[in-house]
């Protein structure tokens, strides 16, 4: 044993002076590098034809290097400060409200007020035309130029000049701004059978007395099974996150683990108090853009059986920051720290993200609805809008509104009138066939039947896609005209009408045994 002793200590010696050279050649290639990039810089501002822009130069050599680690390591220089502040409290001062520009007027409108804002409580409509900020005249300014004319200081006041397109009539009104946020919640409430619904859009902030307000609230109602609605949820904050799930899991519960080089980055997250409810059925629907906090959430829920995850795969953002590390010259770095690990001790793979138990793959929009919606130079879908707005100053709740026939008639008749058209992808693909076959050699035998299907391809028959792609169209148009009305939670309950990710929850929250068998992993019969 001592001689076992004596060899391993002599081992250990052998170890100590490789891994001391080797950080003394680490050492050795920043303090190399460090001077290369000085004396290279020194070089190009003493030599170069032109005269370098330093923040510039410099600030492009940072970006680079930084975009070599990873998406989320990001340097700000003192002139975007604001965009960082913005970024970690999910804050603004405006006045609450989207814009859009206006192919047809040429001009920046209101296209969305928010709820309880400036924008809504002095009384802008969708649609209103903007013509002056202040003393700014806004013709022919796009949305990034108007945008910054709206926002500034919380507290400070401006004039803003509008004209109401239903009526013709040219509007001034004073507008103090304020810090603008989002309510953390969109929407919640009760569906069918014993079903509550929450449809939580951020987590930065403090979100978790909103949900636990919300979810005690469905349990009144008498909510015996829950859809946690987490789809293009971008995530926020680590502790908010550990706290909503302490809703549903017992105190002490280990939730998520955070690994990185230096000691400090690595921690522990565990529930911090009692839960409210820990055997309710839970299911959690996910997308694409549900990432950070919200694959934490999904993830833990997941991992220690319950909740089971309905959609496609996140985002797979597994890596946490230490957003606000301070540089010279009033800068700062948002820098990559850590990792972090699930209860079952997996990570969150960047390419592939979570996988949902049920994968449901929503419904692609057709070409025809997205040129209505954002594309169209006639603008005929928001006109309509507009003017429908105009003239029904109240309209039936959020989930018992529907254009009549006679209305998406007219809407239809609108668009033919205004001589709408949209690219075709079909009509794009046979171009790029064509041009296959004829390099191939297949257009001369191909060529009679080719054509035939070009013709029937080439007949833009914008009434039949009207009809076609009706109930998608619809939809779009009523959650338009609701938003006007019930801002953005009225919209998102337009939306889950045909929601297949949703009707795929229910479904299985209502057949006997469906949810605890998918929860445990078994196979269907």
């Amino acid at each position: 044993m001592k001689r076992y002793m004596i060899l391993l200590f002599g081992a250990c010696l052998m170890a100590l002076p490789t891994n001391a050279q080797e950080v003394k050649n680490h050492n050795l290639e920043v303090a190399k590098n460090l001077e290369i990039f000085n004396a290279l810089y020194k070089n190009l501002d003493l030599m170069y034809v032109d005269t370098l822009d330093a923040n510039k130069v410099v600030t492009a050599g940072i970006d680079a290097m930084l975009n070599s680690l990873d998406p989320y390591t990001e340097y700000y220089p003192e002139e975007r400060q604001k965009e960082l502040k913005q970024m970690l409290t999910g804050k603004y001062a405006g006045i609450g409200a989207l814009i859009r520009y206006h192919q047809k007027l040429k001009r920046c409108v209101i296209d969305e007020p928010y709820e309880g804002m400036p924008s809504a409580e002095v009384g802008l409509k969708k649609g209103d035309i903007i013509l002056q900020i202040d003393d700014t005249v806004m013709t022919d300014k796009d949305t990034r130029y108007v945008s910054s004319h709206l926002r500034g200081e919380p507290g400070t006041t401006f004039v803003l000049k509008i004209e109401r397109p239903s009526t013709g009539k040219k509007m001034t009104f004073k507008i103090t701004r304020q810090n603008i946020k989002m309510p953390e919640i969109t929407w919640y409430g009760m569906l069918d059978n014993g079903i509550g619904y929450i449809n939580l859009n951020t987590f930065t902030g403090e979100p978790a007395k909103p949900m636990r307000l919300a979810f005690v609230d469905l349990k009144k109602q008498g909510a015996q099974k829950l859809i946690l609605d987490l789809r293009g949820n971008g995530g926020g904050s680590l502790p908010e996150c550990v706290d909503i799930l302490s809703m549903w899991l017992p105190k002490g519960k280990l939730i998520v683990e955070t690994k990185g080089k230096l000691k400090r980055a690595n921690d522990v997250y565990k529930t911090r108090f009692e839960p409210i409810d820990t055997v309710m059925p839970i299911i959690v629907l996910v997308n694409q853009e549900t990432a950070s906090a919200s694959e934490i959430t999904s993830g833990a829920l997941q991992d220690l059986k319950r909740g089971i995850l309905i959609g496609t795969r996140t985002y797979g953002k597994g890596l946490v920051q230490r957003p606000n590390i301070e540089l010279p010259y009033n800068a700062n770095l948002k820098l990559t720290t850590s990792r972090y690990y699930l209860p079952s001790g997996r990570g969150i793979d960047m390419k592939e993200g979570l996988k949902p138990d049920i994968e449901v793959k929503p419904d692609t929009m057709a070409n025809i609805t997205l040129y209505l919606d954002r594309l169209d130079s006639t603008e005929v879908a928001f006109d309509y809008v507009t003017e429908y707005i105009a003239k029904h100053p109240t309209i039936a709740a959020a989930k018992d509104f529907h254009l009549m026939d006679a209305d998406y008639e007219d809407f239809k008749q609108r668009v033919i009138k205004a001589g709408f058209t949209y690219d075709q992808l079909s009509k794009k693909q046979m171009g790029e066939l064509e041009k296959a076959m004829k390099f191939e050699g297949y257009m001369d035998d191909a060529k009679a039947e080719f054509e035939a299907l070009k013709a029937k391809i080439d007949h833009h028959d914008v009434a039949r896609d009207l009809d076609k792609n009706r109930q998608e169209i619809q939809q779009m148009i009523e959650q338009d005209i609701v938003s006007a009305y019930y801002y953005q939670g009225g919209q998102l309950q337009i939306g889950l009408r045909n929601d297949k990710a949703l009707q795929e929850a229910e479904r299985i929250l209502t057949t006997e045994g469906e949810y605890a068998r998918i929860l445990n992993g078994e196979k269907a019969e």
